[in-house]
């Protein structure tokens, strides 16, 4: 990673979490930093930047916007269609800003929440040997109980579809049931990340 946009090394592994929404990608993530450690992981959401630009120019609170409330849902077709232009300018713009904010200290970086096949692209150029995909899945009856409802212009999107078609996930979490049956399926995630951090 010597392109001269950053100026230290790579981690031991690079995590790039999909899913769709309500599939239950931060619960993951939460569950692999219980597991491991919070001093193992750098987590990056690449909504960040994009959420943090929109509140700003549209004068919103930031902090509604990441949660997982209506606020967010209110806004969010429009802030997936503004996010759309940004990219039409910079493919990896909301890549490149998550990974210049990432904690250089910590060995294991995790982005939560990728979406489309220009954010894979952009982080394969710059991590492609050390990158691993992991793909989080949930029934629409598991999303539903969750909150999730079909929205016609988000649902059927780039931003939820522009994944779809991957088949070569390194790794596929199912997550419809508890954490215990949860932390039993990502079992061999973690070991596979404690043997790298041993490397």
């Amino acid at each position: 990673m010597e392109d001269g946009i950053f100026n230290f090394k790579s981690p031991k592994l690079l995590l790039v979490l999909s899913g769709k929404r309500k599939s239950g990608k931060d619960f993951v993530s939460e569950r692999l930093k219980h597991r491991l450690g919070s001093n193992v992981f750098t987590i990056l959401r690449l909504s960040e930047p994009l959420k943090s630009q929109y509140a700003k120019n549209h004068g919103l609170d930031l902090d509604r916007l990441m949660d997982s409330s209506n606020y967010k849902e209110f806004h969010r077709a429009d802030m997936v269609h503004w996010g759309e232009m940004q990219r039409k300018e910079e493919p990896g713009c909301f890549c490149r800003i998550a990974i210049e904010n990432a904690d250089p200290s910590r060995p294991i970086w995790l982005v939560t929440d990728a979406r489309r096949m220009s954010d894979m692209v952009w982080l394969r150029d710059h991590f492609g040997d050390v990158i691993e995909m992991v793909r989080v899945t949930a029934m629409e009856a598991t999303r539903q109980s969750r909150g999730w409802k079909f929205t016609a212009g988000i649902d059927d999107a780039e931003s939820e579809c522009g994944l779809d078609t991957v088949v070569d996930w390194d790794w596929i979490i199912p997550n419809d049931s508890s954490p215990a049956n949860l932390d039993r399926i990502i079992d061999p995630l973690v070991d596979h990340i404690q043997s790298k951090l041993k490397s």
